[in-house]
């Protein structure tokens, strides 16, 4: 999985903040390391040089192969509690596609199954 960190003018973005972003992407979505070519990390302080309560956001967007982004943003006090958010949020938002995909497929074997069944038992009358 690649990650690509980008942070507007008003964060100073630097080596560390890059490593401690990417550790925390690929700790909290591992398990989807195999399924998603990619996680856009996108680091913005809405109030820019003025503090504010919950100003800092950030915005993450996976690409699952061979579907469509999903995105999740969090805006909080400090930096690493909105990077953190968001990683959390991305990773519930993950579960809850993946777990929709198989959904599909489960049903989907099922019709393939009952229309084996039905096939199956059309042939065997045809024999009889």
């Amino acid at each position: 999985m690649q990650i690509q960190v980008n942070s507007d003018n008003h964060i100073q973005g630097n080596i560390r903040l890059e490593q401690w972003v990417r550790s925390t992407v690929e700790s909290t979505l591992e398990r989807f390391d195999d399924g998603v070519t990619r996680v856009e990390v996108h680091l913005r302080d809405e109030n820019g040089d003025k503090p504010g309560p919950h100003d800092k956001r950030c915005q993450m967007e996976a690409r699952p192969k061979g579907h469509h982004p999903i995105s999740v943003t969090h805006k909080a006090a400090t930096l690493e509690q909105a990077i953190e958010g968001a990683a959390s949020k991305l990773n519930n938002a993950l579960e809850h596609f993946y777990g929709k995909l198989r959904s599909k497929r489960a049903v989907t074997q099922q019709e393939i199954s009952a229309n084996d069944a039905l096939l199956q038992e059309e042939f065997l009358e045809r024999l009889g």
